[in-house]
């Protein structure tokens, strides 16, 4: 314990960046816990499209989606979620939704929209489309 109280004193700057870097690990991991906003596996999205009518709104670019999404994915972006235009999804408030971004970072606050805008069930994809790539699952490609 000395020598932790020692290290402590000599590198301060250095234990404060462990503390913070402790405390955002920790942070994370209870907003994740206790927010309303799921987030499923690449074999759970699938169990929720095929047992749950289960809708898939990839948001990412044009050519992101074109390049290769998941089958039966809607393509919705950031910014038409925000503007709530959403081209009929509407009718479908209590179906499952999984919202897909790239890597799964900028799906959440998406997901975080729509459950303002009265959906009930709205899941992301965790890892995003490389965890559905990483997983050896199909992608569909669109022709140019």
């Amino acid at each position: 314990m000395a020598q932790f109280i020692e290290f402590v004193t000599n590198h301060p700057l250095l234990s404060l960046a462990w503390v913070v870097i402790f405390l955002i690990i920790v942070g994370g991991w209870i907003k994740a816990r206790f927010s309303a906003i799921r987030q499923v596996s690449p074999t759970e999205l699938t169990m929720l499209v095929n047992r749950q009518d289960g809708v898939v709104l990839d948001i990412r670019g044009e050519e992101e989606f074109k390049k290769g999404h998941i089958a039966g994915a809607r393509h919705i972006t950031a910014s038409q979620i925000s503007e709530q235009k959403l081209n009929g999804l509407e009718k479908q408030k209590d179906a499952p939704i999984i919202v897909v971004c790239q890597s799964g970072m900028s799906a959440p606050k998406s997901a975080a929209e729509l459950t303002k805008q009265g959906f009930s069930n709205v899941s992301v994809l965790q890892g995003g489309m490389g965890a559905w790539s990483g997983a050896s699952l199909p992608v569909v490609k669109l022709k140019r």
